[in-house]
Parts: structure tokens; sequence; C-alpha cells
């Protein structure tokens, strides 16, 4: 089953990225961590995510980048340095519009960097747009045998 991680620490950011999501009618799962180290510990299978699959890695990351505890940056240095996570795709979505923000993040391997609008109709097209680009269009990696 393909799988949206949605690392987002605002709880309206939250609700508005799902709803958009469901308005485009993206019906597969949403998982939410609400700051870094959760992020970090749902992809590795460590602290409350002790014990989850982790060969169930999410199709597309959903990044925010101002997170509480481990910011976006370091979670995305960290996906990129682990062997395991290197090619998950993930999609900075933060309303940072900041050049060094988006010079870093594609540095550090982001695969897209999206600016969330600040209307819902717009931010509901994005949400849209990346849905049935990244689950329905984009062809993944395929898994390699361990």
């Amino acid at each position: 089953m393909k799988m949206i991680l949605l690392i987002e620490d605002n709880e309206s950011d939250e609700v508005l990225t799902v709803r958009a999501l469901e308005k485009a009618q993206v019906a597969n799962e949403i998982a939410v961590v609400r700051d870094g180290e959760e992020a970090l510990a749902y992809l590795f299978g460590t602290g409350v995510h002790a014990g989850r699959d982790v060969t169930q890695l999410p199709t597309v990351v959903l990044l925010d980048l101002n997170l509480p505890k481990i910011g976006g940056l370091d979670v995305l240095r960290r996906i990129r340095a682990d062997e395991r996570t290197r090619h998950l795709p993930v999609v900075v979505l933060t309303s940072s519009g900041e050049e060094k923000d988006i010079v870093q993040s594609y540095e550090l391997g982001a695969n897209a960097y999206v600016r969330k609008p600040v209307d819902f109709n717009e931010f509901a097209q994005a949400a849209k747009t990346l849905g049935l680009f990244w689950l329905l269009v984009n062809e993944a990696l395929p898994k390699r045998s361990p």
C-alpha cells in the first residue's frame, strides 16, 4: 500500500494538508508525525515507533522545515545519510520562501521544494498535483533484496 508520511508540527497546516489530499481524492494512508525526532523514530523504527516494520517505507515524505526538536534540514540530512532511506522521495513542503532554505534543501537531496500557498484552493491544487505525481505517475526505485 502506498503511503504518505507528513512531517508537520503545525496542527492547522496538518489539517489543511490532509483535507487538501482528501479533496484531491488521494485515498492513500497518511501517517503524521509532529517533530523531527518522531519523524526519524518513525522511519528507523526507534523510540515511540520501536517495532514498526521499517521495510514498509512511505512512498513519499512531505517535510516541513520548521520543526521542533530536530529541524527539517537535519531530518533530510539523516534520511539521505542512511542506506535504507537514501532514495526515499522527500518533498519539502514549507512556508519558507528563503533562498537559502531552497538551496540547502536541494543540496541535501530534496526531490522537490513546494512553498505552501496561503489560499486553501491553491493549496488543495498543489496537494492534488503532489499526490498524483508521487503516488501515481512517478516510478519508484525498485526494492532491492537484502
